[in-house]
């Protein structure tokens, strides 16, 4: 998370002429992007809503994968209950044989984390946008300041909240290899939205919420039927 240093030196505002690669190809058209929706909408809140929803769609065949891979695990649910009660007493050949049973169908028990594992450079380029930006980070948005920590540790808990929500929306509860970031990402989301400003934790909450109405409409497709 060394892109989430409050060095000052990295908190100039961008020029785009003389920055860095990941300065000129993410994080200023992340603000330049920020900028024509605070314009359109007149609310810098409603700004990072709007791009939240445009980085969703951009990033919608990774959350497809995502589900089609849940609905695979679900699938695979009887038989590795079956290889679990088999082997329940040697766990190296229970890993030796549920790994031949992914490989047989094809299936990456890991493919459902990408999605939220990529959103953690989008934090740090919204990090960084934010900050860089004066007009956005002393901007207020209902009861805080987009630059500050929420002072009420409200969007701190409901980060950490949707982001469980999502999990368990998405099936991750059900795929053993995912299960522990049933927990884990909540926790870390949770300490990152601490720390951060609240832009931060609002964007996340967003796009957590985004998702899960997302799958709502689209997710039949990938989930696993009941016989």
């Amino acid at each position: 998370m060394g892109g989430c240093s409050p060095n000052p030196d990295q908190m100039k505002p961008i020029d785009p002429k003389t920055a860095g690669f990941w300065e000129k190809y993410f994080v200023y058209p992340l603000q330049q992007l920020l900028d024509f929706f605070n314009d359109v909408l007149g609310s810098w809140g409603l700004a990072i809503l709007a791009a939240t929803i445009l980085i969703r769609l951009v990033v919608l065949p990774l959350t497809l994968k995502q589900m089609k891979s849940s609905r695979a695990m679900q699938v695979l649910q009887p038989e590795m209950k079956k290889l679990q009660e088999k082997y329940k007493n040697n766990q190296q050949k229970l890993q030796e044989e549920t790994m031949k049973l992914f490989q047989k169908h094809n299936v990456n028990p890991l493919a459902g984390c990408l999605p939220m594992l990529i959103q953690l450079p989008i934090l740090i380029a919204f990090y960084q946008a934010i900050m860089r930006e004066p007009t956005i980070a002393k901007s207020s948005f209902l009861w805080m300041q987009l630059g500050e920590q929420d002072p009420y540790y409200i969007l701190p808990l409901l980060a950490a909240l949707t982001t469980y929500l999502q999990s368990v929306v998405m099936g991750m509860g059900d795929n053993p290899q995912q299960r522990a970031f049933l927990f884990i990402m909540p926790v870390m989301i949770f300490v990152l939205a601490f720390q951060f400003p609240a832009a931060l934790p609002l964007y996340w909450i967003y796009s957590n919420l985004f998702t899960m109405v997302q799958y709502y409409f689209i997710g039949d497709k990938y989930k696993a039927k009941k016989s």
